[in-house]
């Protein structure tokens, strides 16, 4: 195959293990792996891999992913440059609570740096693994809220490589997901409320001391594998099948959380995706339900991971 990508060299690497980028530390190569500096790069990489038929996959710090063992036959996008990772905050003179950042920003110091600021909105994020970009394309959140409360409006690289701008109506959220798929998040503009630090931080606590004390934050896990199903908890029914510490070679579901599979160093990818097939198919003949993934699936284990009911 001729090398689609050699003009764009310095940005673009070939067969980049994609295990250390993972919050699993499961999963094989990428066949190409990009590392954009600026928007404009970004777009180019898009509209390259729209003209030549290559899949798009964007990773930020590798959570809510699993990664199968054979890796991602297509180009992985790692938005870790300055211009992803910038935070522009409101300034005391202007008023306001408007805070744009970039897609690749780390989500705990978001958070952190919000509460220190008396700016409200994204405490009750606080725990949530990522980065800002697949944060907003999930619509990640959880008892206390979601990305999609404060989300005005973002900039977003399109398919073919077009650069947009998008209303929070536009992004389309629902219940742990958007309409940005197949889309690069860039930037984010949220719009927070100024209110007195101390209440900030004090619901900030109790957000983290519940989530120490109910989800195992110790250990390496993808944070919570099943969406809950319609008026009930994907945690309920696999603790109620039995299911708390079984176990697949180095995969097993948590003790603390049924909803989390948390592995040990070494696991291979497989023994993830077989202990979620056996998950999904006890908990349909137990209850007749039947999970779907909250976690994201790349490689050619999706399809199975996904049809493990049958």
């Amino acid at each position: 195959m001729r090398n689609l990508f050699a003009d764009l060299s310095e940005i673009v690497f070939e067969r980049e293990s994609l295990a250390d980028l993972t919050s699993y530390r499961v999963g094989g190569p990428a066949r190409w792996l990009a590392r954009p500096r600026s928007i404009d790069d970004l777009a180019r990489v898009v509209h390259r891999c729209a003209r030549e038929d290559v899949p798009v996959f964007t990773l930020g710090r590798g959570a809510n992913l699993l990664v199968s063992d054979e890796g991602v036959d297509g180009m992985v996008i790692r938005l870790d440059a300055p211009v992803f990772n910038r935070v522009e905050w409101p300034t005391a003179s202007n008023g306001g609570a408007s805070v744009m950042a970039g897609g690749g920003t780390d989500m705990y110091r978001l958070v952190s740096e919000s509460v220190r600021r008396g700016l409200a909105g994204l405490e009750g994020l606080g725990g949530i693994p990522g980065r800002l970009g697949g944060i907003v394309r999930m619509n990640a959140g959880g008892r206390w809220g979601q990305i999609a409360d404060v989300v005005r409006d973002l900039t977003v690289v399109d398919p073919l490589g077009g650069i947009r701008r998008l209303s929070a109506a536009e992004a389309g959220f629902g219940y742990r997901r958007s309409n940005l798929g197949g889309m690069v998040v860039c930037q984010v503009r949220m719009e927070l409320k100024r209110e007195d630090p101390a209440a900030i931080r004090e619901r900030f606590k109790v957000v983290w001391a519940s989530k120490r004390r109910t989800q195992p934050m110790a250990e390496l896990s993808a944070g919570c594998v099943f969406k809950n199903p319609p008026g009930g908890s994907a945690g309920l029914l696999i603790d109620r099948a039995g299911l708390k510490g079984h176990a697949v070679g180095g995969a097993r579901v948590s003790e603390l959380h049924a909803n989390f599979i948390v592995v040990r160093p070494g696991t291979a990818a497989d023994d993830i995706f077989t202990l979620i097939g056996r998950i999904r198919r006890e908990v349909a003949r137990r209850f007749g339900v039947e999970l779907d993934l909250e976690i994201e699936v790349w490689g050619r284990r999706r399809v199975r991971a996904m049809e493990a009911t049958v």
